[in-house]
């Protein structure tokens, strides 16, 4: 009798589904692009040349159109962050390489990934576009559209295929559940949006004001510093302490939001990818298990193999319960990492903010701008592929140390050789103390006898100045001989570390993981440094704040004169010429500041001697 999982499997094999999602993926550049044609000819081009071909019948219209701002960009951020989420399962098919439209040779692959991106991007170009759009009543409907599209492909989709050949049940669902939810979430968003724009279209609700130059959070920010610093700081929690505490005067952009909600999604899939290539592997190793044991009972345990085949099968049953057991912590360790990462970006744009750049490596402190641009550009990809790569890492790693445990401390108990293990881990816990505790003792001579006392009692620690030098160079001889010794295990042991934290932190972009000088071959890093240093120069709120002064003192300005010369030509009745309106703002210059009325250059014969002494004398009276 067959389980409920073969029974899925079997009906699986025979299902022929009428959506080719790879297929669909091609055809839905036609709407895709008839959207984009739409937005940017509703879109406004803000400088028009005039030109002799027939460019100038399409007039102002079919102005470029941008998916989201990714340097300043502060509102709609989770619309956003779920528009990236929808894009999952097309990222994660293109990480697995299984874009192959066409057969071409090995060389030309990274063409192909190319052309595959600019796909994939294309065909969800509308989400962001939509949600971007000055167009809420067109966009909105036009993004709801595109997104119930692709929701009822999805749909019949799974409903055609829900089971696979793998996971069995509903493994289908387990694949396109984050997408459904995040084309759920922006079909409530473009409903949400097409209700408003209609209500302020009818009249029953006031228009929204424009996107602000400055940013609330960032007025906020330049006020805190104008503020005087508390004479005691507030109290704060445990988790204010030690896990995150909120910042009103700091928003994550929207393109952070994105990365990290594209990271958790595309992490996800990848764990149940892997998944199923355990289960696959797992099946094939029972398979190799069983003739094993066939072979085992045929020789009726006394054959010459019989001793290594026991071993491989213990070795294998092992394997499988250590890397299931591992997949938990692995995931653990990837998602504390994407939540670290909002914190340091955080952490290190407020240094950017304050002038500090000591916690960058010397060579990162003056970046190139081109390389900057092209970093933030690559960060949001290289931050995913990072996460991705370095959870299987981090894996491989935490299933071997799991290997060693269980052969060191578990497996001895369980075949009843626990006596044994103890009395071998008692010896090794023995020698590596008696190593310490001689290093340990160097250091305690060294500080006792080899060291003048200290200079006053406040001081911390002696003086570095040699006492007793005879008995320190016979000190030093003798232990020279046992140091070359001491100095294999501590080399043995900065390999083994540095293999161990380089592996641990390979998914951590925003830390380099290169020896002290060699910080520029991180490429990662590199990435993240350049991003930093283009966010901190186009979203910085002091200098956005100076920039809003400058732009309202300038409309206010404008404001005035437009106005004064509303009035000048209100009250003149006729038409008047630009040069006479010029004049007449001459004189009131001149009359509200007359200093300035004997540094103008006089012309002879325009009488202008005669009206600079009537402003003088004007002036005095």
């Amino acid at each position: 009798m067959t389980s409920t999982s073969d029974r899925a499997r079997q009906l699986n094999d025979t299902c022929a589904g009428p959506v080719d999602m790879e297929l669909f993926l091609h055809y839905s550049l036609i709407p895709s692009l008839c959207i984009i044609l739409v937005l940017s000819f509703l879109q406004r081009r803000e400088h028009c040349r005039q030109r002799d071909d027939t460019s100038y019948l399409l007039g102002d219209h079919f102005g470029i159109i941008i998916p989201l701002d990714f340097v300043g960009t502060f509102s709609n951020r989770w619309s956003y962050g779920i528009a990236f989420g929808a894009t999952a399962n097309k990222v994660m098919f293109l990480f697995s390489e299984g874009y192959q439209p066409l057969q071409v040779p090995q060389w030309a692959q990274a063409f192909v990934l190319l052309v595959g991106g600019i796909e994939v991007g294309l065909s969800h170009f509308p989400f962001f576009a939509c949600l971007s759009s000055e167009f809420q009543l067109v966009s909105s409907i036009l993004g709801f559209s595109y997104s119930l599209i692709w929701f009822a492909v999805t749909i019949l989709h799974i409903t055609q295929c829900p089971h696979g050949r793998l996971l069995g049940r509903f493994e289908t669902i387990m694949f396109y559940w984050p997408s459904l939810l995040c084309l759920s979430f922006l079909l409530g968003r473009f409903l949400h949006m097409f209700v408003k724009s209609l209500r302020v279209r009818l009249g029953w609700e006031l228009q929204t004001e424009e996107k602000p130059f400055l940013e609330i959070h960032q007025a906020k920010h330049v006020k805190q510093l104008l503020r005087k610093p508390p004479l005691q700081e507030e109290k704060k929690s445990w988790f204010q302490t030690r896990i995150y505490e909120w910042d009103p005067c700091f928003q994550f952009p929207s393109r952070m939001i994105g990365t990290v909600v594209l990271a958790f999604i595309c992490l996800y899939l990848f764990i149940v990818i892997e998944f199923c290539v355990f289960v696959y592997v797992r099946e094939k190793l029972d398979v190799l298990e069983g003739e094993m044991e066939s072979y085992i009972a045929s020789v009726n345990q006394t054959g010459t193999l019989a001793p290594v085949i026991l071993q491989v099968k213990e070795l294998m049953n092992v394997s499988k319960g250590v890397w299931l057991v591992t997949i938990l912590p692995a995931s653990l360790t990837c998602v504390s990492y994407l939540f670290h990462v909002l914190a340091c970006y955080r952490k290190h744009m407020k240094r950017l903010w304050a002038g500090n750049k000591h916690f960058l490596p010397l060579k990162f402190h003056n970046p190139s701008s081109s390389g900057s641009v092209v970093a933030i550009a690559r960060y949001s990809g290289w931050q995913i592929a990072y996460i991705l790569w370095g959870y299987l890492i981090i894996h491989v790693v935490q299933s071997l140390l799991g290997l060693v445990i269980m052969y060191s401390l578990v497996l001895p108990v369980i075949h009843s050789q626990g006596l044994e293990m103890l009395h071998r881990l008692g010896i090794g816990i023995l020698t590596v103390a008696i190593v310490l505790g001689l290093v340990i003792v160097q250091v305690w001579i060294a500080s006792s006898f080899f060291l003048q006392p200290k200079m006053t009692t406040a001081d911390k620690q002696k003086p570095l100045a040699l006492n007793n030098r005879k008995a320190f160079h016979n000190f030093n001889y003798f232990l020279f001989f046992y140091n070359v010794l001491l100095g294999l295990g501590a080399c043995l042991s900065r390999l083994l570390i540095s293999c161990i934290l380089g592996t641990w932190l390979i998914a951590r972009i925003d830390r380099t993981i290169m020896q002290h000088g060699y910080e520029g071959a991180d490429m990662g890093f590199g990435a993240w440094v350049g991003m930093l240093y283009v966010d901190h120069c186009h979203s910085n709120p002091v200098l956005v704040s100076f920039c809003h002064i400058l732009i309202a003192g300038h409309r206010e300005r404008k404001l005035q004169q437009a106005i004064r010369g509303g009035c000048l030509s209100q009250s003149a009745g006729a038409r008047i010429s630009a040069r006479s309106r010029t004049r007449w703002l001459l004189l009131q210059t001149l009359v509200n500041n007359p200093r300035l009325v004997e540094l103008r250059k006089s012309k002879p014969g325009h009488g202008s001697q005669e009206f600079t002494q009537i402003l003088l004398t004007c002036s005095e009276s």
